[in-house]
């Protein structure tokens, strides 16, 4: 479906209406972090918003109850409200009973990502949009930083929770919104990427390879997305790409923009030299040529994956024509963003940590940053296959391949094996098998065993537990930490 440019739509069809006044905004569902996030976002430009749901979590639950959002649980088409506009996620169908609802109303709907160009870019902010398979989160959340620290007032959206703020969001009356651009279908009535409708004038591509099973079909039906992507930057935008990824080099061939290589050749405008990790501090240091000009890069976060995303980051700043020693100033002072190497505690001597990583290459870069930071511990990685993509057994042989680089892997029950056949979901049972011939103690606790009990007896004084999901993980971490105090 082709994208409306600040269009709403009816059952019959999309009606132009600009935003000019508050409105009253009803979003469904609005646990989730991209919609949570955008309602709370217009909710603080002046709308009035609920929404729908039928379960809550954090961080979400507590973000809708702090910024006093009404949530409503469980679907009922009859106390649907009359609101000016319907925000529709991806997570619903058409054959949901509030979207059948409004339909039959025809009440005027718009899409997520929609909604964020209808009621913020139509305002004349610049979009600086974050893309690519790995690293969104971090870099959106370095640039939202950076673009705070020197004043420039920015509008952001990101799909994790800013340590510095505590939310998702910024709005500011600056000229720039920083975005992160998922490339998962927009919703049940346009199955195009978000960022489509995002208008970048600067789009940072990232590592990109084969991801969201469910959707796309192979790499190069997700390379097709991000070139529609980086083909809609104009002329005089700039188009950054990690030349680390070969993907992402051919994600970047449509555009007209200026393109603008971060990586380690010679032909890289932006060029990264060896990095560095403190083993005491768990700090990143690398250095950085650019325009002849050698720069000291120092980020308070593990990994040669954060030093890149730290790169990508200091390229979209220097691009928006941000001081470089100031950028680098405040990449050296990064809060971080929550559940991206995140400790939550330490009990018996076990420490506990929190990931993000659900894509095997996301795991295989958190693993190797915990090795550079804890070097000397024994390391365990408890992985739940949350999201359709991870449950299915496409992946299976690089799951194996990551955990090999722990020292105990355990594999929780695939979050939605109900919705996937047998014979397509992850054989457990062979995982165990071949990361138990590497070396690797391996637990695969079944469908009705309790992940804490069962992996309780294999920890000792020392180690690092690190939980790896894209979702709540049933609590895993704070379980775990009540149990072993």
């Amino acid at each position: 479906m082709t994208p409306y440019r600040d269009s709403l739509h009816s059952e019959t069809g999309p009606m132009q209406s600009p935003f000019h006044t508050a409105e009253h905004l009803y979003f469904l569902p609005v646990g989730g972090t991209a919609m949570a996030t955008l309602a709370g976002l217009l909710k603080e430009q002046g709308h009035r918003v609920e929404g729908v749901d039928t379960r809550l979590y954090p961080p979400m639950s507590t973000l809708l109850e702090e910024l006093g959002i009404p949530v409503r649980l469980g679907w009922k088409p009859e106390q649907i409200p009359e609101a000016a506009r319907v925000i529709i996620g991806n997570a619903v169908p058409r054959s949901n009973p509030e979207v059948q609802r409004v339909l039959s109303r025809r009440q005027p709907f718009l899409s997520q990502a929609e909604a964020v160009s209808h009621y913020l870019l139509a305002e004349g902010r610049e979009s600086l949009v974050v893309a690519g398979t790995h690293g969104k989160t971090t870099t959106t959340s370095l640039l939202a930083w950076i673009f705070e620290e020197l004043g420039t007032d920015p509008t952001a959206l990101v799909g994790g929770l800013l340590k510095w703020s505590r939310r998702s969001f910024r709005l500011g009356r600056g000229p720039w919104m920083i975005i992160e651009g998922d490339e998962y279908n927009t919703s049940f009535f346009d199955r195009g990427p978000k960022f489509l409708h995002y208008r970048a004038r600067i789009f940072l591509l990232g590592p990109v390879e084969f991801d969201h099973a469910d959707l796309y079909r192979d790499l190069d039906a997700v390379l097709t997305a991000f070139r529609a992507g980086t083909a809609q930057v104009p002329r005089h935008g700039t188009v950054i790409v990690n030349a680390l990824s070969p993907a992402a080099l051919e994600g970047v061939r449509d555009t007209s923009a200026q393109i603008l290589k971060v990586g380690a050749t010679p032909d890289c405008a932006l060029r990264l030299g060896e990095t560095v990790v403190e083993r005491d501090s768990g700090i990143t240091r690398t250095s950085v040529d650019w325009q002849g000009r050698q720069l000291k890069l120092r980020l308070p976060m593990p990994g040669r994956h954060n030093a890149e995303n730290a790169a990508m980051a200091l390229a979209g700043a220097l691009v928006a024509e941000l001081d470089p020693d100031g950028i680098l100033d405040a990449l050296s002072r990064f809060p971080g963003v929550a559940r991206r190497m995140d400790t939550i505690g330490e009990a018996s001597g076990i420490l506990v940590v929190d990931d993000f990583a659900h894509h095997p290459t996301a795991l295989v870069v958190t693993i190797a940053a915990a090795r550079s930071r804890w070097p000397e511990r024994r390391l365990v990685v408890a992985f739940e296959p949350r999201s359709l993509t991870a449950a299915r057994r496409e992946f299976q042989d690089r799951y194996v391949e990551a955990l090999s680089e722990a020292d105990v892997a355990l594999v929780a029950p695939p979050f939605h094996r109900g919705r996937i056949a047998t014979e397509d979901c992850l054989d457990r049972d062979r995982m165990a098998f071949e990361l138990q011939n590497r070396g690797v103690q391996a637990l695969m606790p079944h469908e009705d065993e309790d992940l804490v009990e069962a992996l309780v007896p294999s920890l000792r004084p020392g180690d690092v537990v690190i939980g790896c999901s894209s979702g709540d993980f049933g609590a895993f971490h704070r379980r775990l930490l009540e149990r072993l105090g």
